[in-house]
């Protein structure tokens, strides 16, 4: 978790990189030695994700006689960010960025991509193919920005056979904070307990989006730039609340911010619930030994469920290259959204489909057949009702904020009050919104 003092120095390059504007000759489209042109994409997929990601790229470029995209691994999203900002609006900017849900601000404020919107436009492309609470993320003002492209939201896993054990219903999870708290206190034994979420900014988010609840002002800072942090309201003291009593009452276990603890926790018996992306029920499900099943997110009893908002990254063309790079962009941008394509990403990665007709393709058919907590989370985020909060919030420090939060989690355990962790929390992302 090494990214949050990222985006101060980032927001100043910003204003250094606009302010070096001159005019100067068109730039030239880069060609492949077979005459084609040549498509950069800058991407942050390792592991198997590169592997799926690969598949993507050579079935485009197989596809068509025009374009060649190149795709180069360049480290974490954050150390990927880092590298576009040293060549953002020049020729040497990748024709396309593969950049995480919370540096959206950031781009958009760089003035350095060329937003899809004008391809949308050019070509009176339909988006209504494409899931509307997933795009909604990476809209302004009706405007889209960037193509969405790795998407996943929380979700609740659980033990099945524990549940079992502990006289609980396996095909009826915890909804509400009370169901969760109660079926916690039975699940919790000398072995084993109840439940546990990482310490992590991320899924506080979206307990907070969960009930409606903003993360800062101006409409989560869509109907203007944002000038404080709300998230210590009413939402984010009923998330906080759950953690703390949950903990003083021991249901509750605090495994860190490392994913593979909080998933080997689960995987050994030492939990029997816990929060998760979307995108990790596949692993989970292939490393346990014993039925695991997924849920919604839980929310307080007396909420009007809204639903979760998008994680993961989107694709952002680059500006300063060639139009002709930019069209190729543009091609493999709608390719990789296509139906056949999105239902093989699903399949082979766990992210949601941005086409949603991919749902209804066989292969994908077959895999829920085999793993039907994938259908869950898709079902979850097909009920999500859009709004401000849903869409999630736009801070350009949001990484700072998330490392804020963090800290507040922690002070919980260590006896802090609920208002008083918030308060602080709070507090610092006040302070740096007007970076």
């Amino acid at each position: 978790m090494k990214k949050f003092g990222l985006f101060a120095g980032l927001a100043s390059s910003v204003l250094l990189l606009g302010a070096c504007g001159s005019e100067e000759a068109a730039p030239v489209a880069a060609t492949t030695e077979d005459g084609k042109t040549e498509v950069v994409f800058w991407h942050a997929m390792s592991g198997d994700l590169e592997t799926a990601l690969n598949t993507q790229v050579d079935a485009f470029n197989a596809s068509q006689d025009d374009y060649e995209v190149k795709p180069i691994f360049q480290g974490t999203y954050e150390e990927a960010l880092t590298k576009f900002n040293a060549v953002a609006g020049s020729e040497d900017a990748p024709a396309i960025m593969q950049t995480f849900e919370v540096g959206t601000k950031y781009m958009i404020d760089s003035n350095k991509i060329t937003p899809v919107q004008e391809f949308i436009d050019k070509e009176g492309f339909d988006t209504s193919v494409w899931e509307e609470n997933i795009l909604s993320y990476y809209q302004v003002d009706g405007k889209q920005y960037s193509m969405p492209f790795n998407s996943s939201t929380p979700v609740l896993i659980y033990n099945k056979d524990a549940f079992k054990e502990a006289g609980l219903d396996p095909e009826k999870a915890p909804r509400t904070y009370d169901e969760l708290k109660a079926a916690a206190k039975k699940l919790t034994t000398d072995d084993q307990t109840g439940f546990t979420m990482l310490n992590y900014g991320w899924f506080f988010e979206q307990l907070v989006a969960a009930q409606g609840g903003l993360y800062v002002d101006n409409e989560n800072g869509r109907s203007g730039d944002p000038t404080k942090a709300v998230f210590d309201g009413e939402e984010g003291q009923n998330a906080f609340n759950l953690i703390k009593e949950m903990y003083d009452e021991k249901t509750f276990l605090n495994v860190g911010q490392n994913w593979d603890d909080m998933r080997a926790a689960f995987q050994s018996g030492k939990v029997a619930m816990y929060l998760d992306s979307s995108a990790g029920i596949r692993t989970v499900a292939d490393s346990a030994d014993f039925e695991i099943g997924a849920s919604y997110l839980p929310v307080p009893n007396e909420a009007d469920r809204q639903g979760v908002v998008i994680g993961g990254a989107s694709l952002w063309m680059g500006d300063g290259i060639a139009e002709e790079t930019k069209e190729g962009a543009w091609e493999f941008m709608k390719y990789v959204s296509s139906t056949e394509a999105q239902a093989q990403w699903h399949v082979d990665t766990g992210y949601f489909a941005i086409n949603p007709d991919a749902y209804n393709e066989p292969v994908v058919e077959e895999m829920w057949a085999k793993y039907p907590q994938l259908k869950v989370t898709v079902d979850q985020l097909s009920e999500t009702k859009a709004s401000p909060a849903t869409q999630g919030a736009l801070i350009s420090t949001f990484p700072q904020s998330r490392q804020s939060v963090v800290n507040a989690m922690e002070s919980l355990y260590q006896g802090v009050s609920v208002e008083d962790a918030l308060k602080r929390a709070a507090e610092e992302t006040t302070s740096t919104l007007g970076q």
